[in-house]
């Protein structure tokens, strides 16, 4: 078994690392860089409209936390379940690994793909409530495999092309799932709970898995009443943790900064040269975990978006906005000032031990049962998350009779996950990861200029007020979707 493991794991590392090489890292990276460009630096430009539309919304408009229609979810419980999905062990373990192995730079690279992925995952959702539809039991069912297949189809020359790469996105999508959304994280609560209560990794996987199965049949109303009661708590109560030691270590935050700086571009702290492959591996890894952690090009987030109640397409958008700039320049970068300020790099620890090192200089002999805690609501809200995607993507490809049987796979496979090598768990996330975003952000780039005609659109009505005696540009298929419901109703 161990030989049939250790040869699946060396033709994966292959695969991934043709996968997450140069171009595609290029490809990913400049989709934001486009994105941002074309829309004139729409998330700095409009931060504050931005700001005012998604996280001070929350307090302010009931209409953002609460929901009417019966098959859809609020925009907060969408953006909880995006942020469940996205804030796992990314964040914890995934920085960790960022920092041993491409050096503290890494970070200023993370911060790089999260500002430029913030106008691709504004895109993908832009995108995913424009093009979304509703399924035979009345949900809304978006993602980049309707926008591909529906947006590409009346372009010339490309047009054919859609309905393919709608399919294989849903393909790797569903499997994905397994990987990113199932076994890394599994894994990662597993051996967290084994480190701290030695608790059995079997044992784990089988607990998880029935809770897990509790909230994952329920569909995406439960999901979404689950996450928006842990997402905020688990956000808030590690936000906490961070800050204390930021405080306790406060005289080293400028030296931080210049780890991170030095770092970033291969600054010898001794010789004061510049080292290229000090910069390769900072470049690399930050990215890599940027996108594992923040999810920006991948396509997944977008399918839990489309469920909003929301009709402004370019408001779902600014949450996406928001869920990166949350998970990656708020949660991400805590995780590595408290690894770089402790100065626990020199213990040679990696991973989820690193940080447990770091948190034990504020939190001393509390650090890993607090880092653990933190890993089970992690990890479970990602699991929870990416069992939405995984079901929308099965629902595209073999229709809404199948989600049942892989919701069934889904539960048995966090069983599997608790008791696999974390390395080929990890390696398998990061291959299937660059599988899913190669067609997605085909479609957001080929479709910019639909994203940039309904931002466009919405600014003048919204932001500036012009009377343009156009029609408004929402759903291009709220009509139809409308006599949908109604047939269903009836």
């Amino acid at each position: 078994m161990e030989g049939f493991l250790g040869s699946v794991s060396s033709i994966n590392d292959t695969i991934n690392g043709i996968v997450w090489g140069v171009p595609m890292l290029v490809l990913i990276i400049s989709t934001g860089v486009y994105m941002t460009f074309r829309t004139k630096f729409f998330q700095v430009r409009r931060a504050k409209h931005v700001n005012q539309e998604t996280f001070m919304a929350i307090f302010t408009k009931r209409s953002v936390t609460k929901t009417k229609e019966e098959k859809s979810i609020s925009q907060f419980q969408a953006l909880s379940t995006a942020l469940a999905a996205t804030i796992g062990t990314g964040n914890i373990a995934g920085v960790a690994t960022a920092i041993t192995v491409g050096g503290p730079g890494a970070v200023f690279w993370m911060w790089i793909s999260a500002f430029f992925g913030m106008m691709t995952n504004y895109s993908e959702n832009v995108l995913g409530i424009y093009f979304r539809k509703k399924n035979k039991k009345g949900e809304w069912s978006g993602g980049p495999m309707y926008y591909l297949e529906n947006g590409l189809k009346d372009k010339p020359g490309i047009g054919p092309l859609g309905k393919p790469l709608a399919v294989i996105f849903a393909l790797f999508c569903m499997l994905a799932s397994f990987g990113i959304g199932n076994m890394t994280q599994v894994n990662s609560i597993a051996s967290a709970l084994n480190g701290s209560f030695g608790i059995p990794n079997i044992a784990t996987g089988i607990g998880v898995a029935l809770i897990a199965s509790l909230v994952i049949v329920g569909g995406i109303k439960r999901i979404g009443q689950v996450t928006e009661r842990i997402v905020p708590f688990m956000a808030l109560a590690y936000i906490l943790g961070c800050l204390y030691i930021m405080v306790v270590n406060f005289s080293m935050v400028p030296e931080v900064f210049g780890y991170i700086f030095k770092g970033a571009f291969g600054i010898g702290a001794v010789a004061g040269g510049i080292s290229g492959t000090m910069v390769k591996q900072a470049v690399t890894m930050g990215f890599k975990r940027g996108v594992f952690s923040n999810e920006a090009g991948l396509g997944s987030s977008v399918m839990v978006h489309s469920s909003s109640d929301v009709k402004e397409p370019v408001i779902q958008g600014m949450w996406g906005i928001f869920e990166v700039f949350f998970d990656t320049l708020i949660v991400c970068t805590l995780t590595a000032f408290v690894i770089l300020s402790t100065g626990v790099l020199e213990t040679g620890a990696t991973g989820v031990p690193l940080v447990s090192e770091a948190f034990a200089h504020g939190l001393g002999g509390f650090a890993g049962e607090f880092v653990s805690l933190a890993i089970l609501l992690f990890a479970f809200s990602t699991v929870l998350g990416w069992s939405f995607y995984g079901t929308k993507a099965a629902e595209y490809l073999f229709g809404t009779g199948f989600t049942i049987v892989y919701k069934v796979l889904f539960i048995l496979f966090i069983v599997v996950g608790a008791t696999m090598s974390l390395d080929l768990a990890w390696n398998i996330s990061d291959t299937l990861n660059g599988l899913m975003a190669i067609p997605n952000l085909i479609g957001v780039l080929l479709l910019s200029g639909t994203v940039i005609k309904i931002t466009r659109d919405y600014v003048d009505r919204i932001i500036e007020k012009k009377k343009t005696g156009k029609e408004p540009m929402l759903s291009a298929y709220a009509e139809i979707n409308e006599q949908h419901s109604q047939e269903i109703a009836m």
